[in-house]
């Protein structure tokens, strides 16, 4: 069985009088992808937060391999394996891919005053990241603004791991994209499991989510319908589900 590398009990998330979040119990394990899914206003965007040290929950705990950890910023959250891409993908446009893909995790040579970026050195780490995921780079100094959504989450998928991330969370990476960049990135997040990364999926588009996920957790306003594996659930009950067309909560599991 695959290690347990993230856990939440009971998480809940309270802004003023507003309940965003109540009771969410998951489990995400290693070379495992969760498919995390509801509708616009359903808690998905506030719930990844509270994982990425953004918000602090109000209620319940988050466990990293066991462990109880309470962040108090995305960086801690970063130390710790999560990395989140966002739909904006915290990319600089009119910066090369390189540039992009080391951007805070700069190689540099020379000392004191006279030290610089090695360009050379953040090409190779550029093309090594991206290959490990079967991304075969035109060339790393095409400005990111020039490549296609797919493209760009792509490279951001191939940054996250090859620095580091154990924990894999994207949020709606396949919105804006077209078919072919759509079966492109679940194919990089597919890349990703098998080398052992877990990986949540934020999304509301069911059917591509049942193609990657292995499991799912379902939020309608804020609560959680359960936790199932693939063969426990069908397209049709997620998407009742997720228009809130279910009488009853199922217990999470």
């Amino acid at each position: 069985m695959s290690t347990s590398l993230l856990q939440t009990h009971q998480l809940g998330k309270v802004f003023g009088r507003v309940i965003a979040l109540q009771d969410i119990t998951m489990e995400l394990r290693a070379g495992e992808v969760l498919g995390l899914l509801g509708d616009n206003g359903a808690g998905k965007s506030t719930l990844i937060k509270c994982l990425s040290g953004v918000h602090r929950p109000s209620q319940g705990g988050i466990f990293i391999e066991g462990n109880e950890v309470v962040f108090t910023s995305p960086r801690e959250a970063l130390k710790m394996g999560i990395a989140t891409v966002y739909q904006d993908l915290a990319m600089v446009p009119h910066l090369g891919i390189s540039r992009n893909f080391v951007l805070g995790n700069e190689p540099t040579r020379g000392w004191g005053l006279l030290r610089r970026l090695d360009m050379a050195r953040a090409d190779r780490i550029t093309r090594a990241g991206c290959g490990r995921l079967g991304i075969d780079l035109r060339t790393t100094r095409q400005p990111v603004g020039t490549l296609s959504g797919g493209e760009r989450q792509s490279v951001a998928i191939a940054r996250a791991i090859h620095f580091g991330a154990r924990i894999l969370i994207l949020d709606e990476p396949t919105s804006a994209l077209g078919v072919k960049e759509s079966a492109n990135v679940l194919r990089d997040v597919a890349e990703a499991r098998d080398r052992g990364v877990g990986v949540i999926i934020i999304t509301h588009n069911v059917y591509h989510a049942f193609e990657v996920a292995d499991r799912y957790t379902i939020l309608h306003r804020g609560r959680s319908y359960g936790n199932f594996m693939r063969d426990e659930i069908s397209r049709n009950d997620v998407i009742n589900m997720m228009s809130g067309r279910v009488t009853s909560t199922t217990e999470q599991g």
